[in-house]
């Protein structure tokens, strides 16, 4: 079990998964730049943050909720995170669950409410794993936090405009938990990884801070600033 002060942000986990180097530079070296990709994500999520919670019916939904897992050693916020109410057995309805596990109890509500934490994202869904890994995430920290059984989350991409459900399956599950070990690992050396030159490193913000095509390879961005250094000290037309 970690305390407060050990945990880490469930967005490094993201960054990890999406890129090691990227991580490094962002929550080891404190590295950020904005382009029009990140530009949009974070209006994106100040838009959804200003929207206030609402209830209806059998549908409750918290926006900006603070979530932790002290087994985990993560924190971090949720965009959204809805209520179901667990109704009735009656035709097309979901029965009432057979322990408070599967549900929690909701302020001024009657009944069990299941709990789907919801992310939001600008662009399309990844062939990598990073957004999925973050929402599962998510649901680990409001497990511990509820005490409560969560099957499902949902990503909406703004760019086609639709939302996918996650199942937080087993494999999810274990694939989140050892990437979190392996964003621990990385923590504790606070050494940030080399660059490795991908086409994904083409719409990175963090492009030029980077360099992954010049320092990649092992190559160190002192070296490379100081072959940049000898070649402008060099009288002109030296070879």
């Amino acid at each position: 079990m970690f305390t407060e002060d050990d945990l880490i942000p469930i967005s490094a986990l993201q960054h990890l998964v999406f890129c090691e180097r990227q991580w490094g530079l962002i929550h080891l070296e404190g590295a950020w730049a904005e382009n029009r990709l990140t530009t949009e994500g974070r209006q994106l999520h100040e838009r959804v943050d200003q929207v206030e919670s609402e209830s209806r019916g059998d549908l409750r939904i918290a926006r900006g909720l603070r979530l932790r897992s002290f087994r985990l050693g993560l924190t971090g916020r949720a965009d959204v995170v809805e209520f179901h109410r667990l109704l009735d057995d009656a035709p097309g309805r979901r029965a009432p669950p057979d322990s408070p596990t599967e549900g929690v109890r909701q302020e001024g509500a009657d009944g069990w409410w299941q709990p789907v934490p919801v992310e939001y994202k600008r662009g399309r869904p990844k062939k990598d794993h990073c957004d999925t890994v973050q929402l599962c995430a998510q649901a680990l920290c409001l497990e511990e936090m509820l005490d409560v059984n969560i099957g499902c989350g949902a990503l909406f991409y703004g760019k086609p405009r639709r939302r996918y459900d996650v199942p937080i399956d087993d494999a999810l599950r274990a694939e989140t938990e050892a990437l979190t070990l392996r964003l621990r690992e990385l923590t504790e050396s606070r050494r940030t990884p080399l660059a490795a030159y991908a086409k994904k490193c083409d719409r990175c913000s963090l492009y030029d801070l980077c360099l992954p095509k010049t320092v990649g390879s092992g190559r160190s961005a002192s070296a490379y600033l100081r072959q940049t250094l000898d070649q402008i000290a060099r009288p002109s037309g030296e070879a």
